[in-house]
């Protein structure tokens, strides 16, 4: 995390004591963003805790690759613990992946939203895995991923108001353009 952003974000009264409290935070790309972003798949509307459990059923069975997802057999990735519909869109994740061959490369020059644009077109990936791709495979700076409960109940904890989802957005605005980091401390807001 750069000085520039932790000196911007500590300038809000509000996001100032989590930026002491928990110091810089990292964004770096996950090694492998095809992993990172099956594992988004996977915590597609569930805890954390059954994502976590779902995971390790998935990766000890399969090497979470385009080409072994795509060759896999649905009822194995459904033994793991995927639904039929997550089955569906990480077979289709993985389709995208071995066709359009991406990498971090691929998408360098795409804008956060030509990104998100060309992912929302794969089957079962909406908003908030393109936006969680954005921040966790290709570490872009400023993401506000309003879309995540997690994020929205930090808002609520840091700021101490019951705001909608377009007053969390005017308000992440004030972060620009480091809201991906603002994001990593909503995160921990509401930790323990």
């Amino acid at each position: 995390m750069s000085r520039e952003a932790v000196a911007h974000l500590r300038t809000d009264p509000a996001l100032a004591p989590l930026v002491e409290q928990h110091g810089p935070l990292d964004l770096s790309p996950a090694d492998d963003i095809f992993e990172r972003f099956v594992v988004s798949i996977i915590r597609q509307q569930v805890s954390m805790d059954a994502a976590a459990a779902i995971r390790e059923r998935l990766f000890e069975r399969v090497d979470v690759t385009p080409a072994t997802v795509r060759a896999a057999d649905a009822d194995v990735l459904r033994e793991a613990g995927l639904s039929a519909a997550k089955v569906e869109y990480v077979k289709a994740v993985a389709d995208h992946f071995a066709e359009r061959e991406y990498d971090r490369a691929y998408f360098a020059d795409h804008s956060d939203d030509a990104v998100i644009a060309e992912l929302t077109d794969i089957h079962g990936v909406g908003l908030w895995t393109a936006k969680m791709f954005l921040l966790f495979c290709l570490g872009r700076p400023d993401v506000f991923p309003v879309e995540d409960l997690g994020i929205r109940q930090g808002m609520q904890a840091v700021v101490d108001a019951d705001l909608t989802r377009a007053e969390m957005r005017e308000r992440a605005n004030e972060w620009r353009p480091y809201r991906s980091y603002a994001s990593l401390y909503l995160w921990r807001a509401t930790d323990g």
